[in-house]
């Protein structure tokens, strides 16, 4: 019985040291505590308590019953290192080590995504707002939605550019098949202008296009933190424009 209960007390030393803000005395469903919930681990517990092993760092009511967290003391790490095998405890520790690695890199690459959607997000609406002018709201056209701006006066310029735009599209659909619609990103690389174009001038420019009826603009469909490039998107209606391709 008492090489049992040493087991226990030095298991729960073992997971205690890995975990320095404590943890539950006791298991659960919920909480895998440095204690099985058995008769003999609540013996071992209490004894770990009672030779200094463990100190209670706060209590935590659940009802009737009250939830005691632990953490590893001093005197309990020195019990563990003149009692336990060393070998053991490397092991168990290295055991623990990868668990919460696994966890930190499944917490790490949740946070980037949603880092990524929210800066995708951020990119759209930072594009779309400027161009919501007081006239939309002024004439009683409702604001209750992401709503695409008017296109601007159509100047040589843009004329220019709009035609510069179709005809590259036109070269995109004859080399790689009218089946395949075109990514903004490379349609815009493949702008032949002088004069540099700006991504606010080249989405005025397939917005006249698309009111003409002269390209279809296609949505991404993906989540948007998958978006490539999320500056070439824009947004027509509702939808988060990314494709175009010639009517």
């Amino acid at each position: 019985m008492a090489d049992k209960s040493t087991r226990l007390i030095l298991d729960a030393l073992t997971r205690a040291a890995a975990e320095p803000s404590g943890l539950s005395l006791h298991a659960n469903k919920a909480d895998p505590g440095l204690f099985p919930n058995t008769t003999i681990a609540k013996s071992a517990a209490e004894r770990a308590k009672a030779d200094g092993l463990l100190r209670v760092v706060h209590t935590d009511p659940k009802g009737k019953v009250v939830r005691e967290v632990c953490a590893l003391t001093d005197k309990g790490m020195q019990f563990l290192a003149r009692q336990a095998s060393p070998r053991q405890v490397v092991e168990d520790l290295v055991r623990i080590l990868e668990g919460r690695q696994a966890a930190v890199a499944e917490l790490t690459a949740s946070a980037a995504q949603m880092s990524a959607a929210l800066a995708a997000v951020r990119t759209v609406i930072e594009q779309v707002l400027p161009r919501l002018t007081d006239h939309h709201a002024t004439n009683g056209i409702p604001m209750n939605g992401l709503l695409s701006p008017p296109c601007p006066a159509k100047t040589p310029a843009l004329e220019n550019l709009i035609a510069n735009v179709k005809s590259r599209l036109a070269e995109w659909h004859a080399d790689t098949g009218s089946s395949q619609d075109c990514p903004l990103p490379d349609l815009y690389l493949k702008l032949d202008s002088a004069e540099p174009v700006s991504i606010g001038q080249f989405h005025d420019a397939l917005r006249q296009l698309h009111d003409d009826h002269q390209i279809y603009l296609h949505p991404w469909t993906g989540p948007l933190y998958a978006l490539p490039e999320p500056a070439f998107a824009l947004m027509v209606g509702h939808e988060v424009a990314y494709y175009a391709s010639i009517r």
